[in-house]
């Protein structure tokens, strides 16, 4: 690849092709025919024919069940608030795309995502296997880090690690957050199972760090980086030294993760970042206060649901919830249901445009299983859940997926034709 300006002049003529956002959209959303292929074979090739990530980029790779998002974008915020050029890399999205690649901030523009798409398309076209959705939205964002001159990534996996698009890459430190049961169609069964698919990241002498793990997955990490000639530190104590833009216990446990990162990789930041970057890193949908009475959390596992639970005792004591729910059909929606009936004084199943979520009337036969005595009710959208709730005194909480959360911060924005669905 030819540099910065290379991009543009590389596109060239592909059929069906035009510099246009939403055309590239439709044809990126399109490969997702082709499903999730575990494997990094065309992400390899892919990644040396794009000549990405550069040389001096450096990268912090971040794998684990839940917290992956929040540590990635503590370390961005604290490495901005340092002054480095950096790159933020995510997922899913909430609203839309564009979220899942940022430099300094701020999403990458329309025009370079149908650029990069561009580049990629002409690249891939008579490949077989095809790549997948995920594999070519990472080497979008490795294109784009690398034209903006990005000098630290926050690179988070997508699905597992050993196997992972994602793992194509050399990162200068490799992190684990806790590890708990999901995507067990693609990860295994078993804790251990799961803790090798995370452990995959680890690599031959470059550090780890990781959260506090059930003994299982500990003890997996800990032979893997053995193997690896490598050490691992265990990060125990939560960070209290200073404030934290996001709430929850868990989230200075997460913070404390963030910074261990930076130092085992060798990222050079002084306490004036630490301190302004924590206190205004955003991250939304985390326990989010969308106004007084109104939190959005993207719980979608029954570790998710649990800490989400803890928070909200942590923050609203005895007093229960108004809760708008609804989970994705492949998670365990029960073991989520169960864990949040306790906060919950009544709750509402909307119907979504999530084509993958469960059957409001599928979890409301749960609910009246599980606990009888809470009410629920079936609604036909968000807005309308949105409206009974009001009408209630409680503190509302909308949670299940991060997609549910994604198009509930569009209705709340009042712009719900910006929701951009996506099923990886």
């Amino acid at each position: 690849m030819a540099g910065k300006a290379g991009i543009a002049n590389a596109i060239g003529t592909v059929p069906g092709f035009s510099s246009d956002y939403r055309e590239a959209m439709a044809w990126l959303s399109g490969t997702q025919r082709f499903g999730i292929k575990l494997g990094l074979e065309n992400m390899q090739r892919l990644l040396r024919l794009l000549e990405v990530p550069g040389k001096d980029q450096r990268i912090l790779h971040v794998a684990g069940t839940n917290g992956k998002g929040s540590v990635c974008a503590m370390i961005a915020a604290v490495c901005r608030a340092q002054g480095y050029r950096t790159g933020l890399f995510t997922s899913p999205h909430l609203v839309t795309f564009r979220e899942r690649i940022q430099v300094q901030g701020e999403m990458i523009a329309q025009e370079k995502v149908a650029e990069g798409l561009g580049l990629i398309r002409k690249l891939i076209d008579s490949w077989d296997p095809h790549p997948t959705f995920f594999e070519i939205t990472t080497a979008l964002a490795l294109i784009h880090f690398k034209e903006r001159g990005c000098e630290i990534i926050a690179f988070e996996t997508g699905l597992g690690g050993r196997l992972d698009a994602t793992n194509s890459v050399t990162p200068v430190v490799s992190v684990i957050t806790p590890i708990g049961y999901d995507h067990q169609k693609w990860l295994g069964s078993t804790l251990e199972e799961i803790a090798g698919e995370k452990a995959g990241i680890i690599k031959t002498r470059i550090p780890v760090v990781s959260a506090v793990q059930e003994p299982a997955a500990e003890k997996v990490l800990r032979a893997r980086a053995a193997e690896c000639e490598t050490s691992i530190e265990i990060v125990s104590e939560p960070w209290t030294n200073s404030p934290l833009a996001l709430s929850g216990s868990h989230q200075r446990q997460n913070a404390a993760l963030a910074l261990a990162a930076l130092k085992f990789g060798g990222i050079l930041v002084d306490e004036r970042a630490i301190v302004r970057g924590l206190a205004h890193v955003h991250w939304p949908a985390r326990f989010q206060s969308w106004d007084a009475r109104t939190i959005i959390d993207g719980a979608h596992n029954p570790a998710g649901a649990k800490v989400l639970a803890r928070t909200w005792r942590e923050q609203f004591g005895d007093e229960r919830a108004t809760v708008i729910l609804s989970i994705l059909s492949d998670k365990d929606v029960r073991g989520i249901c169960e864990t949040l009936a306790p906060i919950a004084d009544y709750v509402l199943l909307p119907g979504t445009r999530g084509q993958r979520a469960t059957d409001p009337n599928a979890m409301a036969q749960i609910f009246s299983t599980i606990t009888p005595t809470l009410q629920h009710s079936i609604t036909s959208s968000i807005s309308d859940a949105l409206h009974l709730a009001r009408a209630r005194p409680n503190p509302i909480l909308i949670t299940g997926s991060l997609h549910f959360a994604g198009e509930a911060l569009a209705t709340l924005g009042g712009d719900e034709a910006a929701f951009e669905e996506c099923a990886q």
